[in-house]
């Protein structure tokens, strides 16, 4: 079995990482480069996580061999650190080898390539990608140069400070600093701006996971929820809709000119007509791609969140049901497994989603939370190695007695693993306006997918320190002389930069209870909230006014889906009933409709068109936009006809708007 579990988990993170790049990327649309820099990305960061414990495991068991080969405890026996007390004396316990047991020149190579690959990827080649990802250029080379252009401060900002800080090396005659020495210090640093960030996304995970799980349980707070984020996607829909419509337009200022020159023919002179440069053009494209990619991820995520809201409406209303049946409002309309359809009958889906979902979502938000208190716990007392208070060492600890390798493996594992996905799930979880957003479904865009990659890249290396730390597996927090792991040994000693070993890689992390504390009592949302940002917050009036325009723009939805169900189930009631002997009637009477729906899509399109060849029409469309709107429709009346609610004149907006039909029509094949 040497070396053949490092082998298997190789293999494994990498359909892992494979898996969630293809959840959240667009294989088909997105350029190569960018999906083989990003799944590059998180497969290196997602191997540190699970490579790690075997690392751990097979140290414990180097450490065991050198005891055994010197016959003698530790020189330091006599303290009463960590591995001095959890190092037996080889005549009484031998030397087991683990199972996942990795040969030694293994590790230390395999962390230097994962390790240095994934700098190279975080500080220089993934923030061009970025750069030429976004470009609007028409060529290669105009990417490369716009992209080269934009990253010049980026790279030039670095090059400053180490110029500097080579120069004050130079001068200091009392400091000489090896080429060792400087790769050191230039690991402390990266790894200093990562912990920093590492704090603040991990403050927030250890309380947010497992609310989210407790909040999960109440049915009525995940539809009240729900509701307000439709109202909220609505509002971004139409405006990406309105966004994209612009950009496709001819620039203002153009038509201007065109016009002018147009109506003064006489006078028109070629060489005073001035048409779009280049540039003009790739900040156009540039704008055109963003907005594309906008409105659609503003579309799909409707439609998800619409699933979403009528699945936990049935929620609400099958509660109460003395059948004990599960009964949907809407029936898939794809072919169901019959495998699972067996298994997940709607009695056993009633007694899950009803009954026993909410109390799993408790308990484990409860076993969460518990993590969550041993993390901070030993977040403030991992320093201290007489006595051991972190938890995470004394697991360990115990573990080394007995050289018990799988609980010392697992329990490493289990430990970074909820801290990645404490740390993980918050990168996923932010939003920074339109710029950076991860959204499920294929919907992220290159520029998001290549900052996550480069903030995993900066985040797990100091997070997997500060595991090691926890453990007391750091040489340099257990003050113990003995053999660190081989990814410690990567990362070098900290002793060329003591202010930072001692200081800022010990008490900084402490400020993990602080953030704890604001995010338990919600200080950033409501802060955000303030400053004018709506959040989700359910003592607040504006909340409540969102939360109703989402549940009559669910309810609205909801109507015209049933309306198209029942249409269906008529027309397939009249094919069974008469059969086929009417099938040409229908065809013919479908053939009338369909001509109509053409000169009626012909009519728009016409008046879509328009729009680009007469400047000046805004004040028509907008007349047309107020005679549209001057008889608003009655959403508690029962009759209604599909005209009238299913063509794009009467889409609603937020405030009680409608887009006109001729503004609609135009992105339907976007």
């Amino acid at each position: 079995m040497s070396g053949a579990a490092l082998g298997l988990e190789i293999v494994f993170v990498f359909f892992l990482a494979l898996f969630l790049l293809h959840r959240y990327g667009d294989f088909k649309k997105q350029h190569r480069l960018v999906i083989v820099g990003t799944l590059l990305a998180w497969y290196l960061c997602f191997l540190i996580v699970f490579i790690l414990p075997l690392d751990v495991s097979t140290t414990i068991y180097n450490r065991c061999k050198h005891a055994a080969a010197n016959s003698s405890p530790p020189e330091n026996s006599n303290s009463t650190g960590l591995y001095a007390t959890a190092t037996p004396a080889p005549s009484h316990h031998p030397c087991f080898k683990p199972w996942s047991y990795i040969p030694d020149g293994i590790m230390p190579i395999f962390w230097r390539v994962v390790y240095w690959t994934s700098q190279f990827l975080t500080w220089i080649l993934l923030p061009f990608m970025q750069s030429y990802a976004r470009s609007g250029g028409f060529s290669i080379t105009g990417k490369i140069k716009t992209a080269l252009i934009e990253n010049a401060i980026y790279y030039g900002t670095y090059l400053l400070i180490f110029g500097a800080f080579l120069i004050y090396v130079a001068v200091n005659p009392h400091l000489h600093l090896e080429w060792n020495q400087l790769q050191t210090i230039g690991i402390a640093a990266a790894n200093t701006w990562g912990l920093f960030l590492l704090v603040l996304l991990l403050g927030y995970g250890l309380v947010e996971i497992p609310r989210s799980y407790w909040n999960g349980a109440k049915r009525g707070y995940l539809l009240m929820k729900t509701y307000f984020k439709a109202a909220k996607l609505m509002t971004e829909k139409a405006d990406a809709e309105e966004t994209l419509e612009d950009v496709m337009e001819c620039p203002t200022e153009y038509q201007e000119k065109m016009g002018r020159n147009m109506d003064d023919y006489e006078d028109f002179d070629e060489k005073h007509n001035t048409y779009p440069s280049e540039k003009s053009l790739v900040k156009l494209h540039k704008q055109v791609i963003y907005s594309v990619q906008r409105h659609r991820r503003t579309q799909v995520q409707w439609q998800i969140l619409l699933e979403q809201a009528f699945y936990l409406e049935d929620v609400a209303k099958n509660e109460t049901s003395a059948t004990h049946q599960f009964v949907h409002t809407f029936q898939s309309p794809e072919p169901e497994n019959r495998f699972i359809q067996y298994f997940y009958s709607p009695t056993v889906e009633w007694y899950w989603e009803c009954l026993l979902r909410p109390w799993f979502s408790r308990i484990l938000a409860v076993v969460l939370s518990v993590f969550s208190v041993i993390v901070v716990w030993s977040e403030c007392t991992f320093f201290s190695t007489t006595p051991v208070l972190s938890l995470f060492a004394v697991f360990i600890q115990l573990a080394e007695k007995t050289y018990n390798y799988i609980y010392i493996e697992i329990a490493c594992f289990l430990s970074i693993f909820f801290l990645s996905i404490c740390v993980y799930s918050t990168v996923f979880r932010i939003r920074v306006f339109n710029y950076y957003y991860l959204a499920s479904h294929h919907q992220t865009d290159a520029y998001s997918l290549l900052f996550s990659g480069m903030l995993f890249c900066r985040l797990t290396p100091p997070l997997c320190l500060n595991f090691l730390g926890l453990t007391h597996m750091d040489s340099s927090i257990s003050h113990q002389n003995t053999q660190p792991t081989a990814y410690t040994s990567i990362m070098g000693s900290m002793k060329v930069l003591s202010f930072i070993a001692d200081g800022f890689y010990i008490y900084y992390p402490m400020l993990v209870v602080i953030l704890c504390i604001a995010t338990y009592f919600s200080l950033g949302t409501r802060c955000l909230n303030l400053l004018g940002f709506q959040q989700f917050m359910g003592d607040n009036d504006m909340t409540s006014d969102l939360v109703d325009e989402g549940k009559e723009l669910i309810r609205r939805e909801k109507r015209k889906r049933q309306r198209q169900e029942e249409g269906e189930n008529r027309r397939r009631e009249w094919k069974e009933r008469y059969g086929h002997n009417r099938d040409d009637s229908t065809r013919n009477r479908n053939v009338h409709i369909d001509s109509k729906e053409s000169n009626f899509s012909d009519i728009s399109t016409n008046r879509s068109a328009s729009k680009y060849t007469r400047a000046n029409n805004r004040t028509e469309r907008d007349r047309i936009e107020l005679l549209q709107d001057a008889e608003p429709l009655d959403f508690n009346a029962e009759a209604f006809t599909d005209d009238s609610l299913e063509s794009e004149s009467g889409r609603y907006q937020p405030g009680g708007r409608y887009l006109s039909m001729s503004r609609s029509r135009i992105f339907d094949d976007v």
